[in-house]
């Protein structure tokens, strides 16, 4: 999650592109650079930090050019660093990125064997220089010349550039990243969300995947990039007020990272999965072959939110690949003496990479000569540095201090390494792998259908807002997902809730349901789904008020529920994704409905830095 911004027009644009990158800061970043053309030549300012860094060096500098391109990086691929910081050049061209360029190493081998130097480590240098070879090969223009190196790339891009040769002139392009254009009064402006643009136009045009465009100061021209058809993309007026642009027009961050999901899945997605073999490539899973094959123990590590995802994958790990599997607390860890052995997988779990307690955990793992595996989306984070392996899930910057779509990113993610692990360990067949990697792949879209019917959630969960307690269950990779729903709710709307594994229901909790207690079933149409139906009708029998995520076109539900969410049908091992949707939404809309600051909740943080 990085942020563009692009002007041409007739004003300085440094100051411009800089007021828009600070618009685009809740998106996170670790570094910030700028490409001003001054009519002569491109200058390049880069910082590590923050844009405070940035403003300082230019202040330094006399750039008085009306056309430039700015960038906010979110590592990655590489270190955050200056060198690696963006805006990237080659010849005449500059560039700057969003998204990942999964053929990066095919295409900078093939650079490095014609004698191209490379200057960073990241996926973006490659555009500048397939750019900047298809100007030398006779591109009649900067237009002509990205079309031609887009061509020649695959993954998620966003980009903008320049060219030393063409002054007033920006093209851009976007698949899989957003862009939007901003259509100003002889200027025109690019950015990657609408905050970055609104001080000068509301009048947006929003490009869709495989677009290239044109910008000059007069207007723009848009073409496809595979085909070279000219495209007209409608101008839409935004009257979002500033907050609620920052937003994306939602009213907290957290309903927005909820409904991200399915475009952050798929990033923790892209590049990694072989569908014709029926594996997971190696290259970022942090594990290698050799001891993916010769590990005896996995043993999970992690806090709250993640400690559930890891929950779940204790089930995917011990199923696909046959390993035992344990699943600790790790704020519990270093108050006993857990034994590690040398051929033990520690996975340690942290959205943020810098969860105390979880630095603590792997420190006495790595003490006992163990192999640490960092399961994080911040690059570089203290986690991922102190461990030997890491496999990032690029959901990008969370702002709630409740945690969404870093959930779903681990459990896309622990499921990938749940197949790798099988596949090198031969306890997972290849057409097993494949079925189960395809479902995975089409997960994104089934969960954009579920976020589809949050006004039926809405109005469950205007029911539930007066309750004091409530009872979750699950069984099976249902069961951390009824933890899941309880937490959130627990977490943002302060209620007492308590999440279950539903065979334990007789064990204690049964004495708590009557007519006033709403329990919340999550039982899909899976392996334990009998078993589960059988404590929903024990619930009910006691007057309980049953809310299920059941399987779309359950009848048996409808007949026992007073209320229900429906999930399409999915293989077993990918439903968590599916299931712990509504629960989410749930805990968000009582949280709103009550009054409470969904994004703030009192007495929590983000980052747990201490123990």
């Amino acid at each position: 999650m990085c942020g563009i911004v692009g002007y041409v027009g007739s004003k300085k644009a440094a100051p411009i592109i800089v007021e828009g990158l600070r618009k685009l800061e809740y998106r996170g970043y670790d570094s910030a650079g700028i490409a001003i053309h001054d009519g002569k030549g491109i200058e390049i300012v880069r910082t590590l930090g923050k844009l405070i860094k940035l403003s300082e060096a230019l202040e330094k500098r006399t750039l008085d050019g009306t056309t430039g391109i700015g960038h906010t990086r979110w590592a990655t691929h590489g270190r955050p660093s200056e060198v690696n910081a963006h805006p990237h050049s080659a010849g005449p061209v500059a560039v700057v990125h969003n998204g990942i360029i999964e053929n990066h190493v095919a295409v900078r081998q093939q650079l490095e064997s014609q004698g191209v130097k490379f200057l960073s480590d990241t996926d973006t240098e490659i555009v500048a220089h397939l750019v900047h070879r298809e100007l030398q090969k006779g591109a009649k223009s900067l237009f002509e010349a990205v079309r031609g190196a887009l061509r020649q790339v695959h993954g998620a891009y966003a980009i903008a550039v320049l060219s030393r040769d063409e002054p007033d002139v920006i093209v851009a392009a976007r698949y899989g990243s957003p862009l939007v254009v901003g259509a100003g009064e002889d200027e025109m402006l690019c950015g990657s969300d609408i905050p970055a643009l609104l001080a000068h136009t509301r009048d947006m045009i929003f490009l869709e995947d495989g677009d290239i465009v044109e910008l000059r100061a007069s207007g723009v021209r848009i073409e496809t990039v595979a085909g070279g058809e000219k495209v007209e993309r409608r101008v839409k007026r935004i009257d979002w007020s500033p907050v609620q642009a920052e937003r994306g027009g939602y009213k907290h961050f957290m309903l927005k990272e909820i409904h991200e999901q399915p475009d952050v899945v798929e990033a923790t997605l892209r590049g990694r999965i072989d569908l014709a073999a029926g594996d997971v490539h190696a290259t970022e899973m942090g594990v290698t072959p050799e001891f993916a094959k010769e590990l005896r123990r996995v043993y999970i590590v992690a806090c709250g939110t993640s400690h559930h995802a890891g929950i779940a994958g204790r089930y995917w790990i011990e199923q696909l690949a046959r390993v035992p599997t344990v699943v600790e607390l790790a704020s519990e860890v270093r108050y006993r003496e857990p034994i590690f052995f040398p051929d033990d997988l520690v996975i340690a779990i942290s959205q943020s990479g810098e969860t105390a307690d979880t630095i603590a955990a792997l420190k006495a793992a790595k003490a006992q000569g163990a192999k640490v595996l960092a399961l994080c989306n911040v690059l570089d984070s203290a986690i991922p540095r102190l461990s030997d392996g890491a496999l990032y899930t690029h959901a990008g910057p969370e702002i709630g201090v409740a945690s969404t779509k870093a959930f779903t990113t681990q459990l896309a993610a622990l499921l990938l390494l749940a197949v790798y692990l099988g596949r090198r360990r031969d306890s997972l067949p290849a057409e097993r792998g494949r079925e189960i990697l395809q479902a995975l792949w089409e997960i994104p879209s089934h969960m954009r259908e579920v976020l589809g019917d949050a006004d039926y959630v809405h109005a469950i969960a205007k029911r539930l807002v007066h309750a004091k307690d409530v009872l979750f269950l699950g069984r099976g990779l249902g069961f951390p997902i009824a933890l899941e729903g309880a937490l959130k709710l627990k977490e943002i709307s302060y209620a007492h809730a308590e999440g279950y594994a539903a065979g334990e229901m007789k064990h204690g909790p049964i004495a708590l349901i009557d007519e006033a207690l709403p329990v919340i079933v999550v039982c899909p149409r899976d392996a334990h789904y009998d078993k589960t139906f059988s404590n929903l009708q024990e619930v009910r029998a006691r007057e309980g008020q049953v809310v299920a995520i059941a399987t779309k076109g359950d009848e048996s539900i409808l007949e026992i529920a007073q209320h229900h969410v429906w999930i399409p049908k999915v293989p077993d091992e990918v439903g968590p994704l599916l299931t712990v949707l509504p629960l989410q939404l749930i805990a968000y809309y009582v949280a709103n409905l009550k009054g409470n600051d969904v994004d703030q909740p009192r007495n929590l943080a983000k980052t747990v830095t201490v123990e």
